[in-house]
Parts: structure tokens; C-alpha cells; sequence
């Protein structure tokens, strides 16, 4: 690990002005992918920002038509909420899969959509449910955040502060996961919103996607067996040690269905 400053700032205003004080200085959420890295000499950093004395962006409430998440909740207290079981309880399941016990009780959900690992969880409950991202800025819309491969909408100076979640009338998760990290080798997340259904997936791209062609076929019946005529192609899609593009491909469709018996 390389040196580097630490600073713990006691509000957001605080962090903001700490981040942006120079290019390479790093917010620290719940550093279960950052500190790893760190370790390896995989990255170097000025100073790290430690969000964890902001109590502020810790918690989970109902607003309305809305289940809000603080953006330094970890994986675990969502898996538990009261709230999320009770408004989106495919959300609760998505976190409760998460990793391992250390990891859902110290990584949080701001981390993880900052971060935008191509196989995290997260990125399809937010992009599934049509969430949005607020920051000390703006709100993000998920359709609009999501760039690439650990690339997202955020800019310089920008902290996510808490994601706001419309509660769907129904949703599914499923997905087939990698052995030793509980990594998604495809994740597929399927909610029936009063917009219209929406289904994402992660763990197969480089990046979290929108499959269009399952959201027309369930728009007119929202059933697994709607989705018996659905092929993915497997080009562009990830093909490494765990999985090949066509057995991604493949899965794709498999998650969705048991997705959609999950929501049922």
C-alpha cells in the first residue's frame, strides 16, 4: 500500500471541498473493493475522504411512493429493513446475496453504484426499478448513470447522497453467481412498475444493461412463459474464467424467467 493522507470530514460540504481539492484523492465508502486495491498496489491515491462519520446519509425511510436508502447504508441493513421487505422485498433479497457476511455489513449501497462494478448487484435493482441517484448536486436518473465498465454519470466534487426508489408492484431477483465471491455472473432484476415493466442485467456486459426485448413480452403478460421466445446474442457480452459469452447469453434469459416467478 502507498502512503496517503487521511481525512474524515464531519459534513457533506466538508467532503465535497476535501475531494475537490485535487485529482487524485479518493472517497472511502465502505472500501470493501477500494482498500483491497489499495493493498494490491492496484491504485494510488493523495488522500482518501472517509464518509463514515456522516450519520446522514445511514438509513432507510418510506417517502410516498418511494423507499429512500442513505448512501452509506450498508447491504446488510438494507437485507434486514422493515421497509424495504415490506415495499420491495426482491431489493432486500438482492443485498441479502451480496457477498459474504463482512461484506453486506461494511459495504455500502453508494459504494457499490459509485464503484459500478460490471457484476455488483446493485446497478440492477437501481437501473431494474428505475431508481434515481442523489447527490450533493443533482439527482441522476438510472437510465442516465450507468456509462461503462466502472463508469458512471459522476462528476468531480460529486458524492451520492441517497438513492430513491419507486416502489414497483412487482419485482424479481435472480441470479447465478460466481462460487468463492457471490459475484453475479448474470443477475437479472425484473419490476412491473405503473410506467411499464423494466428488466436489467448485470454480471453479463461490461456494464449493467436494459433488455428491451424482455420488457415488450412481459408488458403484454407478465409470466416467465412470455419469455420463451427471447435469444440474446452473445455479442458484447463478457467471456471470461467463469462463464463464456454464450453460456452469458444463455443465462440471460434463465434469470429472467426465475425472476419473474420471484415477482409472482
Amino acid at each position: 500500500m502507498y502512503d496517503f493522507d487521511y481525512h474524515r470530514p464531519t459534513s457533506i460540504e466538508q467532503a465535497a471541498a476535501l475531494i475537490s481539492s485535487a485529482d487524485d484523492v479518493k472517497l472511502l465508502a465502505g472500501g470493501m473493493s477500494l482498500l483491497p486495491s489499495l493493498k494490491m498496489r492496484l491504485a494510488r491515491y493523495t488522500a482518501l475522504v472517509d464518509l463514515g462519520a456522516l450519520k446522514e446519509l445511514v438509513g432507510v425511510r418510506r417517502e410516498g411512493a418511494e423507499v429512500v436508502i442513505g448512501a452509506m447504508t450498508p447491504h446488510a441493513v438494507v437485507a434486514a429493513s422493515a421497509e424495504v421487505h415490506s415495499a420491495i422485498p426482491a431489493l432486500a433479497v438482492l443485498a441479502g446475496g451480496i457477498a459474504d457476511p463482512l461484506v453486506r455489513n461494511r459495504g455500502t449501497i453508494g459504494g457499490s453504484l459509485a464503484h459500478a462494478d460490471p457484476a455488483a448487484d446493485y446497478p440492477a435493482g437501481v437501473l431494474g426499478c428505475g431508481a434515481t441517484i442523489c447527490t450533493n448536486k443533482r439527482r441522476i436518473a438510472s437510465d442516465d448513470y450507468f456509462l461503462g465498465m466502472f463508469e458512471t454519470a459522476l462528476q468531480p466534487g460529486e458524492i451520492i447522497t441517497s438513492v430513491r426508489f419507486p416502489v414497483p408492484q412487482k419485482a424479481g431477483y435472480a441470479k447465478l453467481h460466481q462460487q468463492a465471491s457471490r459475484f453475479a455472473v448474470v443477475g437479472v432484476f425484473v419490476a412491473r412498475t405503473a410506467a411499464g415493466v423494466r428488466v436489467a442485467v448485470t454480471g453479463a456486459a461490461p456494464s449493467v444493461f436494459r433488455l428491451k426485448e424482455a420488457e415488450a413480452a412481459l408488458a403484454k403478460k407478465f409470466d416467465a412463459s412470455a419469455l420463451a421466445g427471447i435469444a440474446v446474442s452473445p455479442d458484447g457480452l463478457n467471456s471470461d474464467i467463469h462463464a463464456s459469452a454464450e453460456y452469458r447469453a444463455h443465462c440471460v434469459v434463465v434469470m429472467a424467467k426465475r425472476a419473474v416467478a420471484a415477482a409472482a
